[in-house]
């Protein structure tokens, strides 16, 4: 095999195009990783919509959450990022935002390295005219290089860990790092109740992880009933307010209260990615208890609020964006240990690496068809 094919989409709203990449020469401490699954983000689907708000390189190609296995690499490259050995046949992941270890944040805060100055972003900030031209997860291959972007971290995953598994422990550490940020805060400790806004896989994953995690009670709003909610209680959410029937902030707030208790939640965690979400989340928490907003990773607009009510109702109100290096390990942990303890993969529908494909994941994902579209260019790596 001489030829890579990869997709690229040239702007928002474009359809996207598979182009073929000749086989790269690699690197002393390079690989080439042989992607065997890559979800679709809702982060993916904001880019496509045109709501990120730095200047993207177009054409690139999207995808960040993916599992794969190395099918060549150097001489140098031995081990990951956490010194676990590396060679082919070494099945990995590589997270999208990797800080640099080097910057201001990543030297004196490393706590909030995820605000790296100057991180490597595959999925995101690495254009196609790029070469070797494989910087993203919606591709046959992706590529890395420590000598060309030294920042690069790469974790291995267990041996006998599905590939379609690893694919989900990049947005799942993302949600075990929100609640960490609130467990640090004093904001989420064991029994706590907890409220999930949003039922996408952001908010099927965390309340897995709320679960995981020592929360005695966990309820899920979003919708639609099929095929998110009901998943959401098979994930373990105690019960879940359907936003298409309870239409009102005031009606969910209302059933919210209901079924927490009439006081409210410990804890509300924002994983819908919608504006609204944090003015009517914070009315279904308890005096004193914390918001989290971990889901507003692209600026989808801004809203009305009163910050008298955060005063009043004396809360802790927390943003966490991604992880960090050493988190990374948490996600892909409490996959394998859990594996068959929660329904990961039928949050998955598969989709083939074709440019109808890619397309069509991405529609059903926007239109909420789906709890996480993933494309699968080998079906054989996944089977």
């Amino acid at each position: 095999m001489d030829q890579i094919r990869v997709c690229t989409h040239a702007g928002p709203g474009t359809e996207p195009v598979i182009r073929t990449v000749p086989w790269p020469k690699v690197g002393a401490k390079g690989a080439l990783i042989k992607i065997g699954a890559c979800g679709v983000c809702g982060t993916d689907l904001h880019i496509l919509k045109g709501h990120w708000p730095k200047p993207l390189p177009w054409p690139f190609t999207l995808g960040h959450e993916l599992g794969g296995v190395i099918v060549e690499c150097g001489d140098e490259f031995t081990e990951d990022f956490m010194s676990k050995p590396l060679q082919v046949g070494s099945k990995v992941m590589i997270p999208p935002l990797m800080p640099c270890g080097r910057c201001y944040y990543c030297i004196h805060y490393p706590q909030t390295a995820n605000k790296c100055l100057t991180p490597v972003y595959y999925g995101r900030y690495l254009g196609f005219d790029k070469a070797p031209h494989m910087w993203g997860g919606w591709a046959e291959y992706v590529y890395v290089d420590l000598d060309m972007l030294p920042g690069t971290k790469i974790y291995r995953l267990p041996d006998d860990m599905s590939l379609r598994l690893g694919a989900l422990s990049e947005p799942l550490t993302s949600c075990i790092r929100a609640f960490n940020r609130a467990t640090r805060a004093g904001g989420f400790s064991w029994g706590d109740t907890v409220v999930i806004q949003g039922s996408g896989p952001i908010g099927i994953l965390a309340v897995a992880a709320a679960r995981e995690m020592g929360a005695g009670r966990v309820i899920c709003v979003g919708a639609p009933e099929e095929p998110r909610l009901k998943l959401a209680r098979e994930f373990g959410a105690e019960a879940t307010v359907n936003i298409e029937e309870l239409k009102s902030p005031q009606q969910r707030i209302a059933r919210v209260r209901e079924i927490v208790g009439g006081f409210g939640a410990d804890l509300v965690m924002d994983c819908s990615g919608h504006p609204t979400a944090g003015p009517e989340g914070i009315e279904m928490l308890r005096d004193g208890g914390t918001y989290v907003e971990m889901g507003q990773f692209t600026d989808a607009g801004s809203i009305d609020t009163s910050w008298h009510r955060i005063c009043t109702k004396d809360l802790n109100v927390l943003g966490s964006w991604g992880f960090t290096g050493n988190d990374l390990p948490l996600g892909v942990d409490m996959l394998y240990r859990t594996a068959n303890k929660y329904p990961w993969l039928k949050m998955q529908t598969i989709y083939p690496f074709t440019e109808e494909g890619v397309a069509q994941a991405v529609k059903d994902a926007m239109a909420m068809k789906t709890v996480k579209s993933t494309i699968v260019p080998w079906p054989e790596l996944v089977e």
